[in-house]
């Protein structure tokens, strides 16, 4: 009687998870999204699962048995998150704590997030073609230490995330590769010891995730980025002074949605002799350095105001809103604040060497600037087109916090007067250049499938 009545329950368990798992699921069009570099989702889809056999039950079944304090924290650490979080935070530690990093430090974040877009993509068309159970809701009785996600469960999406993420690190720290390769296949490991995935479901996810990689990687050397400069410093009036100008062969580089990197050039500034650009140059000069406007001069120029903190708005507005358990949206979002870094430098830089404007120092040498003035040419400015395209982003990503981003990004680019390292026309042709770039961005983001 005990035991029929056990398997009453656990028909009407399951009967209840399969219901679950057909209504409110996660983004069952996402496979069709528009993918940043391999040519669609549907093109990578894996190979058909293998059945959900009582063999795999068992093996999954005697692996969360097995579990122990270790197992707990490695399933609470991966699960954190949408499955690109803790790759992203990986990039973003290695920046604050100072180790050692390749140049160009926005070129991590640009591969690392579009491979993990494509392959969450290319898995989300791959689960919703097989629409394999998850295992729970094959067997109502194993016991899983998470909540069973809305969505199927082949290929992983953790895993996908991880064996592109660990492909990607790889390329840019070769001689950490082995480590990078442990994380991943313990990334995916660790939806297994949870019970919410196969051991196949891993297993094919990473293999996809490693596969986008390569593709995604032979973007990346292609891009342009390792050539080297070959030009000589213009001299003349109203030129940039100096012989090893920084970033010069950056309006030379490939560019992900601009067709091409003067899409949007700013148009020249003004004689540096004009009265209008003495008086820049005098407000620059003349500007009351206190400790409030400095200390927020050198946050900008830290790696936090560079790069970390912009993908820690995003990280913290996804976990306030739950779009963290939502694996394809949370990729869009990384990607889109990553990429449009990449073209918006590339546009800033194309403006920079195509008028080889002077900093304000160079104009008037009673100027002293608060940190050392970054070596390449002034107009537009770099941090004020950066920091209105990836405000801009978040506003859109995130309109409920675009006021307050918008206030951020534009402190972001005072802080270069504040610091004595631009003028005032410097920040308003960046912020012009940047909000274009986005508005490219955002006109793609609503015909990428996701809107």
């Amino acid at each position: 009687m005990l035991s029929a009545l056990c398997k009453a329950c656990a028909v009407i368990l399951l009967s209840v998870n399969c219901a679950f798992a057909q209504s409110d699921l996660i983004e069952p069009k996402a496979g069709t999204w528009k993918t940043w570099v391999i040519t669609s989702g549907k093109d990578f889809r894996v190979p058909p699962p293998p059945d959900t056999s009582t063999a795999e039950l068992e093996q999954l079944r005697d692996i969360i048995a097995k579990n122990d304090a270790q197992a707990a924290v490695m399933i609470t650490f991966w699960d954190a998150g949408s499955p690109g979080y803790r790759w992203i935070d990986l990039v973003n530690n290695r920046l604050l704590t100072g180790e050692k990093i390749p140049p160009n430090a926005h070129r991590i974040y640009t591969y690392l997030t579009m491979a993990i877009y494509d392959a969450t993509i290319a898995a989300w068309e791959s689960k919703y073609f097989y629409n394999r159970p998850r295992p729970s809701e094959a067997d109502a009785t194993l016991p899983t230490a998470l909540p069973t996600p809305r969505s199927p469960s082949y290929p992983s999406e953790h895993a996908a995330a991880a064996g592109a993420a660990a492909m990607i690190l790889s390329h840019f720290f070769p001689d950490e590769a082995s480590s990078f390769q442990a994380m991943a296949e313990e990334a995916a490991q660790s939806r297994v010891l949870a019970g919410v995935q196969f051991p196949s479901d891993s297993s094919a996810g990473l293999e996809l995730g490693r596969r986008v990689a390569e593709q995604v990687i032979a973007r990346a050397k292609a891009d342009g980025s390792d050539a080297v400069w070959t030009g000589k410093v213009p001299t003349g009036p109203c030129k940039w002074v100096g012989d090893k100008p920084g970033n010069a062969t950056m309006p030379n580089w490939k560019p992900i949605v601009l067709a091409l990197p003067d899409e949007f050039r700013p148009p020249a500034p003004p004689d540096c002799q004009s009265a209008a650009v003495k008086a820049e140059t005098d407000a620059v000069r003349q500007f009351e350095r206190k400790f409030p406007n400095s200390s927020k001069a050198f946050y900008w120029q830290s790696p936090a105001g560079l790069f970390t903190s912009w993908y820690d708005y995003a990280s913290k507005w996804m976990f306030e809103d739950k779009t963290d358990s939502n694996a394809p949206r949370a990729a869009r979002a990384y990607a889109m604040l990553a990429t449009i870094h990449f073209d918006a430098f590339i546009a800033s830089n194309d403006g920079k060497f195509a008028y080889w404007y002077p900093r304000p120092n160079m104009l008037d040498p009673s100027i002293t600037p608060l940190f050392a003035v970054p070596p390449f040419p002034s107009y537009p400015s770099n941090h004020s087109t950066l920091s209105t395209a990836r405000c801009e982003i978040l506003a859109y990503l995130f309109p409920s916090h675009a006021e307050f981003i918008r206030k951020v990004g534009k402190e972001a680019g005072d802080s270069r007067i504040w610091a004595g390292i631009h003028y005032a026309m410097d920040n308003k042709a960046g912020a012009a250049l940047g909000k274009a770039v986005a508005e490219k961005f955002i006109e793609r983001a609503r015909k990428d499938g996701a809107d």
